[in-house]
């Protein structure tokens, strides 16, 4: 699989495991759970989008420096910011947004583990 194939699965599945647990965090805890589970999950995403493409970039030849580091920096800050955003206005309950920013290492995993699976790695 390739990793631009791979970075989009694990994108669909992420976005389509937030969803299905957002309805029930809805009933279960109001607007704010499914707002965290969803604003998590979109965060999770997009991080996760954003760190595959350095790494191709990596991978494909250009070298690690400087410029890879503070994006890097950057990039955490902004979800630092996004999470302290929705806490400060109680947009989001913080177990909601924890449940959503771990579906995607979840899914990652489990993807990993598929692939290993199927091809024999385990051997």
């Amino acid at each position: 699989m390739t990793p631009s194939r791979l970075t989009a699965r694990v994108t669909l599945e992420s976005s389509g495991i937030a969803l299905a647990l957002a309805l029930p965090a809805a009933w279960i805890g109001g607007a704010p759970a499914a707002v965290g589970v969803l604003a998590g999950s979109g965060l999770a995403v997009l991080d996760f989008r954003a760190l595959a493409a350095r790494v191709t970039n990596i991978v494909g030849g250009r070298a690690l420096g400087l410029m890879w580091l503070l994006a890097y920096g950057l990039r955490f800050s902004l979800v630092l910011l996004a999470c302290a955003v929705l806490f400060a206005t109680e947009w989001a309950h913080p177990v909601a947004l924890l449940v959503g920013l771990t579906v995607l290492p979840c899914n990652l995993v489990a993807r990993g583990l598929r692939s290993a699976r199927e091809t024999d790695a385990w051997k």
